[in-house]
C-alpha cells in the first residue's frame, strides 16, 4: 500500500522528507490544483503521464480558407468590370509574347523546338481570336439591349430573343464572315469531318 502511496510522489521529495524524518508524504498536486490561471497559459501536466500523440501544445485560433469566388465579404462578381481589368492581356501581353515567338522562330533550328514554338504561336492566335469573337458578341449583345431599352421607352412592347435565335443568328454571321475571308470551305471540311469522327464512334465493329 506504501508503494502504491508513494508511487506518484517525485524523488526529490522523498529524499527529503527521509531527511527531515516525516513519516508521512505529501502527494502530488491533484487536479483542482493544475486549474489555469488564465484560459491562455499552457495546463501544467505531471510528467507521471504519458503524453499523447496528437496533444495539441500550442493553442492557435482555427484557420478559415476562404473562397473569393462565393465569399460576400469579396463583393459580387462583375463580369464585364473583370474583363475590362484584364484587357491588357489580350490588348498588349498576348501580342508581344506572340512577336517575341515569331523572332525565336526564325532563329531556331532544332525541329523540336521549331514544332514546340508553332504549337505556342498556334495556341496563342486562337486564344486572341476567341477574345475578338467575344468581344464582339458582347457589344452586339449591349446593342440589342439598347435597342430594347428604347423601344420600351417609346411605349412599345420589347422583344427578347431565344437563346436558340441567337445561337442561329450567330453562326449565320459567321458563315457570311468566312465567306468574305474565303475560309468557308476549309471550315466546311473541318466540320464535316468532326461530325463524322463522332457518327464513326456508334458505328458497331465486327467481333
Amino acid at each position: 500500500m506504501l508503494r502504491c502511496a508513494v508511487a506518484d510522489v517525485p524523488f526529490e521529495l522523498l529524499q527529503k522528507a527521509k531527511a527531515e524524518g516525516h513519516s508521512k508524504i505529501a502527494r502530488g498536486k491533484t487536479k483542482a490544483d493544475l486549474k489555469r490561471l488564465n484560459k491562455n497559459r499552457p495546463m501544467e501536466i505531471s510528467s507521471k503521464k504519458p503524453v499523447g500523440r496528437f496533444r495539441d501544445v500550442m493553442q492557435t485560433s482555427k484557420r478559415v480558407i476562404r473562397d473569393p469566388r462565393f465569399e460576400s465579404l469579396c463583393g459580387d462578381y462583375d463580369e464585364s468590370r473583370f474583363k475590362k481589368a484584364y484587357n491588357f492581356i489580350y490588348d498588349e501581353q498576348l501580342p508581344a509574347e506572340r512577336q517575341e515567338l515569331f523572332k525565336s522562330l526564325k532563329k531556331a533550328k532544332d525541329p523540336e523546338l521549331i514544332s514546340e514554338k508553332k504549337n505556342e504561336i498556334s495556341l496563342m492566335e486562337r486564344q486572341l481570336q476567341s477574345e475578338r469573337d467575344r468581344r464582339k458578341h458582347a457589344e452586339k449583345a449591349a446593342e440589342q439591349k439598347r435597342m430594347e431599352r428604347e423601344l420600351v421607352k417609346q411605349g412599345k412592347k420589347p422583344f427578347y430573343m431565344k437563346k436558340s435565335d441567337k445561337r442561329r443568328a450567330a453562326l449565320i454571321e459567321k458563315y457570311k464572315e468566312l465567306k468574305t475571308c474565303g475560309k468557308l470551305e476549309n471550315f466546311l471540311a473541318k466540320r464535316r469531318q468532326k461530325n463524322a469522327a463522332k457518327d464513326h464512334r456508334y458505328v458497331p465493329y465486327r467481333r
